[in-house]
């Protein structure tokens, strides 16, 4: 073979390696409302969402602390990266399909033939009927070195669409990241305005039990004075008692509730007792949130983008199965040097080589091949599935944010204007009773009433600033601000990560 003919062979081969064989992949579009069905709630605006930094919002300095100490150490966000470095690293096993393979070997055998089994030159064969010894030695050495080659053309597309399936496969991990940051992000958030939602009503407590112990002083007071009976001063220690109860179970949730912010920020649970221990007011959420309009998820959403590639994998792998119905090329050649003696092997008679094509087509496989391509289709299949259940999960994630949001702002005026009222009630009872007008049991149920109507307010409030954490954790916030520290590693990886993911989800090398 010429080198010419072998031109001319690669010519004709990077002429048939640009046919891709299996569908060409294109996003699907699936259909998602204009508007959201709460229309415009209270304290929620319909323009485009401001998600980034979003617990910058409730301008609590603790609390963005917590959340920069998170980004830097959670064990979750190292998983996650660490998924990424593989997906990358699986893409550059994949693509390096695409190239030759050469290789380098040497050798050295020493070998001995059979007698009765060696095949002799004519003359030495006469020798030796002759009485002559043989002139081919039974032991001898080899010695052999040099290169081998071997590349498998991509006629039909096969590694091309291996490559993009890995493609999809690295920029779904890449939002697998993404979704894990929003979720650490709104953990940590909601935990924290728990804990301070839990010391409120701890500070609720302690000021009802003071109450009630100077009402039990003022009902003892009363019954020596024989004003009244003993039942009211049981009935004053009884609820006396029941408040104190609370206090346990509330301490008890507090700490559960520091313990998981000191796992999240990848510390030991009891690492931040000292510094969460003192009681801060519940963050306030602010007057409005921007949630944007329904389809700003399907950009927004790491789960749904997650989705989406995990779907443009699948619909590669078609290609790859499908590749396999069709004949593959392979171009070998190796160049080396051989002798039976080693001073000779540098020398040119010690050359070989040897290069030429294979070709190679499935003609029988009982049905694999097909059967193959008929599982990635169902696999694709399941996948544009679950991408379709994702938006509407998303979707209804944000709707029942929103309604949780508004209802529950409607719900605390409603509970303010209730401990307004008890607590004027607990004043004219008490007044009433120490003038001996009115009865204890008046005093004992307007206490009871403040008492609960404070703890659901103190909890209402809690709860209004965890559900605008969940919508904007609904609303996929959080992921586009993550900003490197020179002093946390594990940070720099993840940002880098994120920002060379951003190549590949658009489709361009990195």
């Amino acid at each position: 073979m010429t080198w010419q003919h072998m031109g001319a062979g690669l010519l004709l081969l990077a002429s048939l390696g640009g046919c891709t064989v299996g569908p060409t992949y294109h996003a699907p579009q699936v259909p998602v409302p204009t508007t959201w069905s709460e229309g415009q709630p209270a304290g929620a605006e319909g323009q485009a969402a401001v998600t980034a930094q979003w617990w910058t919002t409730f301008k609590d300095a603790l609390l963005e602390s917590l959340i920069a100490r998170a980004v830097q150490a959670n064990l979750d966000l190292h998983t996650a990266a660490a998924r990424v470095r593989e997906a990358r690293a699986q893409r550059g096993v994949t693509a390096a399909d695409l190239w030759p393979t050469l290789n380098v070997s040497g050798s050295y055998t020493r070998q001995r033939a059979s007698e009765h089994a060696r095949t002799l030159p004519s003359g030495a064969a006469s020798s030796a009927a002759g009485g002559g010894s043989p002139s081919v030695p039974l032991e001898q050495n080899l010695f052999q070195t040099g290169f081998d080659a071997r590349w498998e053309t991509d006629l039909f597309g096969g590694v091309r669409r291996s490559i993009e399936a890995a493609t999809a496969d690295l920029a779904a991990s890449q939002e697998g990241l993404r979704d894990t940051l929003v979720s650490v992000l709104a953990e940590v958030a909601r935990n924290y305005v728990e804990v301070r939602g839990f010391q409120r009503r701890l500070a609720i407590a302690q000021d009802n039990i003071t109450a009630q112990q100077d009402t039990l002083e003022l009902t003892r007071a009363r019954f020596d004075a024989g004003l009244t009976s003993a039942l009211d001063v049981t009935q004053a220690a009884s609820q006396l008692a029941t408040t104190r109860a609370q206090v346990p179970s509330l301490e008890t949730s507090m700490k559960q509730g520091i313990h998981r912010l000191g796992v999240l920020t990848g510390q030991a649970p009891g690492a931040l007792l000292a510094e969460l221990s003192t009681a801060a007011p519940i963050p306030t959420a602010p007057p409005e949130v921007l949630v944007g309009l329904p389809a700003d998820l399907l950009r927004r959403r790491p789960d749904v983008r997650r989705a989406e590639r995990q779907l443009a994998a699948a619909t590669a792998r078609i290609g790859v199965a499908t590749a396999d119905l069709y004949p593959t090329l392979s171009l070998t050649g190796s160049l080396g040097l051989a002798s039976v003696t080693l001073t000779d092997l540098f020398t040119p008679a010690s050359r070989i080589w040897s290069v030429g094509p294979t070709l190679s087509w499935p003609i029988f496989d009982a049905g694999r091949i097909r059967a193959n391509i008929a599982v990635q289709d169902a696999r694709t299949e399941q996948q544009l599935t679950t991408y379709e259940q994702t938006v509407l999960t998303a979707l209804e994630d944000v709707e029942n944010a929103l309604v949780a949001y508004s209802r529950e702002q409607v719900r605390r005026v409603q509970l303010a204007d209730a401990v307004a009222a008890n607590q004027q009630a607990v004043a004219l009872a008490t007044d009433l009773y120490r003038a001996g007008l009115g009865t204890f049991l008046n005093v004992l149920d307007s206490e009871r009433a403040l008492f609960a109507s404070q703890s659901d307010l103190a909890q209402s409030e809690a709860t209004i600033a965890t559900n605008m954490v969940a919508l904007y954790k609904a609303l996929g916030g959080g992921w586009e601000t993550l900003a490197p520290t020179p002093e946390s590693h594990t940070t720099r990886a993840a940002a880098s990560e994120l920002t060379r993911g951003e190549h590949l989800a658009s489709g361009r090398q990195p």
